[in-house]
């Protein structure tokens, strides 16, 4: 039996990737906004007795999840064997902690919502920040894939003498990780979060790498302070121009050019986004 897969809009170069790599047909739906900003979703394909695959990254959710729902419902209404959605960027994983009174657990409650009316989910390095798995929030069959050997593989191949940088304490396992199969040193960054915005940085003793390329990464670069600090200190010590490499290329704001006025000397991402800086293809790791 042959998968079906919809695009939600903004999602089709991925599904083509996709399609390329499996056996599967592209379904056609229409989705628009009508003049009052409300969401209509039409499916044209026959879904009966089929596995359907939704595609559908997660980045500014608030805007696309009613599209999603209401997709998923009217296939399972339409007789679909099952929902399976691939959202390689995975929003609302930083609540997951009460850190004031008062405040919603939002990870938790998403995670409840998206397991309600999704029978499988696939994404790419989900944020598990205080949690070691998604089992623990999300009730339905979840499966993640990792982009550091594709990251590794980019490095080794087009970068001469790197040098890596991991954001913060956290960042060391996977970024040692990339380091090894990169086979290239690295150091981490120690890094004092003060709000939403405001981060203080400061960075390893360097001077032995001088003649080598840094390259940060991260796992999300959402606002890019941490970055743009980074970048500062190592034009202090007289390092190279850095490269930036991020899995998830949010750039809230216009945080991308930020980061790029800032001395980056490139801005690389993974196709978890679609963004201009996309380089890194992890759509191998979406197969369903």
């Amino acid at each position: 039996m042959k998968k079906l897969f919809f695009a939600l809009p903004g999602n089709e170069k991925l599904m083509d990737l996709l399609l390329q790599k499996q056996d599967g047909e592209k379904g056609k739906v229409e989705i628009h906004q009508f003049p009052d900003g409300e969401t209509y979703v039409r499916i044209l394909s026959d879904v009966k007795d089929k596995e359907v695959i939704l595609v559908c990254t997660l980045h500014e959710p608030d805007s696309k999840l009613l599209a999603v729902y209401f997709l998923a419902k009217t296939a399972k209404e339409l007789g679909a064997k099952s929902i399976s959605l691939v959202a390689p960027y995975l929003a609302y994983m930083r609540q997951d902690k009460v850190f004031n009174p008062g405040e919603a657990l939002s990870s938790t409650y998403f995670a409840r919502l998206i397991s309600s009316f999704i029978d499988t989910l696939i994404t790419i390095d989900p944020h598990l920040h205080r949690r070691s798995s998604l089992s623990e929030i999300y009730t339905i069959p979840t499966r993640l894939g990792h982009a550091a050997d594709h990251i590794s593989t980019w490095i080794k191949n087009n970068i001469d003498r790197p040098l890596l940088i991991g954001p913060d304490s956290e960042s060391e396992q996977w970024v040692s990780e990339i380091a090894k199969n990169a086979e290239a040193p690295y150091v981490v960054l120690t890094k004092i979060r003060h709000d939403d915005v405001n981060v203080t940085v400061s960075v390893p003793h360097v001077d032995k790498y001088k003649e080598y390329t840094p390259i940060l990464i991260d796992d999300i670069i959402s606002t890019g302070h941490t970055m743009i600090e980074t970048i500062k200190h190592l034009k202090i010590v007289g390092m190279k121009p850095p490269i930036c490499i991020g899995i998830h290329a949010v750039f809230a704001g216009n945080s991308f050019e930020e980061i790029k006025n800032s001395g980056a000397k490139e801005i690389i991402s993974c196709n978890t986004i679609p963004h201009e800086s996309n380089r890194i293809d992890i759509s191998d790791l979406l197969i369903v």
